[in-house]
């Protein structure tokens, strides 16, 4: 599990620990990262990743394989600004891609043999609804999650026949440090939701558990949103 540090990576280790898996966790924020490890136990290991990193990703799952037979990964690390199309440069382009898209094809692609030998086993993507639809200013971090949805599409055909699932899913606005703290608790502020609330980290991590786990067996290569209804359609005008 990427980006297990904090938010939904850190609400996603939580709830697979409680479901009684072995986590290895994996982020670039030690501190935090230790420190949720050591909360949880024996049932769960931090590491440091890079996940921009080939080698990284190499000697994290070689660390997972070690406990035992590899069956999930989720897909979690990203980064996200946001900016209008004129300001954004190269360099900031190739480094949300590096962390959000190059991360999770080298996730899938690292995962693939150890978790086929191992009786295949499900991969979740994290997309965004920002991979589903234009928003302003999210060119870069948009543009991520949709080759994220795509890339999802490909490794879900690829990799059924070696009995793997894969499927991308796909939050809208939730309380994590992705959401400006101000609007935490506010939910006066999303009146354009259906459901008139942001998310929390634990309803996503619902789920996530719910992708990897037997319950969704026959259940690959699809998108999964959980924003509250926003991508429903046009909200009506109070």
């Amino acid at each position: 599990m990427t980006g297990a540090a904090r938010g939904q990576g850190e609400a996603e280790a939580r709830k697979f620990v409680a479901e009684g898996a072995f986590v290895v966790m994996g982020d670039v924020l030690d501190e935090q990262g230790l420190a949720l490890a050591g909360e949880l136990g024996e049932q769960a290991v931090y590491l440091h990743h890079d996940v921009s990193s080939a080698d990284d990703w190499a000697r994290v799952v070689a660390a997972a394989v070690q406990q035992g037979p590899l069956r999930a990964l989720v897909n979690n690390a990203a980064v996200n600004w946001a900016a209008p199309i004129a300001e954004e440069t190269p360099e900031s382009l190739r480094r949300i891609w590096e962390v959000n898209y190059l991360g999770t094809f080298l996730g899938i692609q690292t995962v693939a043999d150890p978790m086929a030998e191992a009786g295949g086993g499900s991969i979740v993507n994290v997309s965004s609804i920002a991979g589903t639809q234009g928003i302003p200013h999210l060119s870069a971090y948009g543009s991520t999650k949709w080759a994220v949805r795509g890339l999802t599409k490909v490794a879900a055909i690829e990799l059924g026949p070696r009995g793997i699932r894969v499927n991308s899913l796909h939050p809208g606005a939730i309380e994590t440090a992705m959401l400006p703290s101000e609007w935490h608790g506010r939910p006066e502020l999303f009146g354009h939701v259906p459901l008139r609330r942001a998310g929390v980290s634990a309803e996503v991590a619902d789920l996530a558990c719910y992708l990897v786990s037997d319950a969704s067996s026959y259940q690959t290569g699809h998108e999964y949103i959980v924003d509250g209804g926003i991508t429903a359609g046009i909200p009506p005008q109070d």
